[in-house]
Parts: C-alpha cells; structure tokens; sequence
C-alpha cells in the first residue's frame, strides 16, 4: 500500500510523518505561543499521541495532518492539512489546519500551504466543503482564514464540545469554504494540474 501523496509548494514539503519529526513537534507542542489559543500545552507523550493519531488518521481516510518542512532547509517546521474532527458537530466534518513553529510565522507559510491542501481537497479528494474553527482572538488564524476567502457567519459561532464549559476557550468561531463556489471564483485553475 502507497502511503499519502507529497504536496509541494514554492517552498514548502507536505510529506508523511517520520520519527525524526517528533522531538521537533514536541517543542512546537510547548512553546506557549503556539499553544495560546489551546487549552493547554503538550507534553512528550501527549505529542506522541497526537502523531499516534494523525497518522492513524491517514492510514482510514488517505488524507489528513502532513508534516511540514521548508525546501529552504529541508527542516520540519509543523503540520497543515486537513482532519475529520473527533467530535459530533453540525457542520462539515472536513477541517483544514495548521500549526507552525513561532520561528517561521509571519512569512505567509500557513497561508501558502493552507491554499495548495485546499487545491487538493476540491481538486483531488473532491470534497463538497471544508471549515476551519479558532477561538474568537486566535486574529492570526482567522487573517490566514480570510486570505483563503473562507466565510464567516456569526450564526455558525459554537461552543467546542471537548473544551469545558465556561472556560475562556470555550467558543468558537467557523469558516466556510465551498467547492463549488472556489471553483467558480478559481475556474481559471486546471483540475489537470492535480
């Protein structure tokens, strides 16, 4: 069985994960920037896990979080892709994301890699939509978001289910991005080319 497909960006690699990637993705996991917007930090372990089920994640769906690394380098920097959300929600169940290492924010890489996983999820997968969630300050998520041309709707606002009650990261907000209406806005981009 073939593993996932590479996706490959101006500067980016999205490729599977190797065990290399892990002491790296443990230190993104606790460094408090990158984890702001997260109930809390992750341990070693928890990391593990994490990586445990992402790649869990690839081996059921063919698709899920890849491993990030920069050409410049060839240095492991995070994750982007996209995820079936382990919790019952009203909306979609196909979420892209992202997480960098605070050392490589503010270049555009979220933003440019975020654009080549949607490509492939209408392009390639032919998935009908996908979503993106953060908490209401995350303004550095959401920019990444709106450069996407996801939608916002403040009725699609939710309270996360596996984030207490009550706790300041509990709500939610949801962007949208529709294939149809992406294919139509991007019809000048060939399904040929993936």
């Amino acid at each position: 069985m073939t593993g996932p497909p590479q996706i490959r960006t101006d500067r980016l690699l999205l490729r599977p994960w190797r065990d290399d990637d892990r002491a790296p993705f443990a230190r993104i996991n606790s460094d408090p920037a990158v984890m702001e917007y997260f109930p809390a930090l992750l341990s070693e372990a928890e990391t593990h896990q994490l990586i445990d089920r992402i790649e869990s994640h690839f081996a059921l769906h063919g698709f899920g979080l890849w491993a990030v690394e920069t050409h410049e380098h060839s240095q492991f920097i995070g994750y982007i892709g996209l995820a079936v959300p382990h919790f019952e929600a009203a909306f979609t169940p196909f979420e892209i994301g992202w997480r960098l290492a605070s050392s490589h924010w503010g270049r555009g890489l979220a933003f440019e890699g975020a654009q080549a996983v949607v490509r492939h999820a209408f392009l390639t997968l032919d998935l009908p939509e996908v979503v993106a969630f953060t908490v209401p300050a995350n303004l550095r998520s959401r920019r990444v978001m709106e450069k996407l041309r996801m939608t916002y709707d403040p009725a699609d606002d939710f309270d996360h289910p596996l984030v207490p009650e009550g706790h300041p990261l509990c709500r939610h907000v949801l962007y949208r991005l529709n294939r149809d209406a992406w294919v139509a806005r991007d019809s000048g981009v060939s399904r040929a080319l993936y």
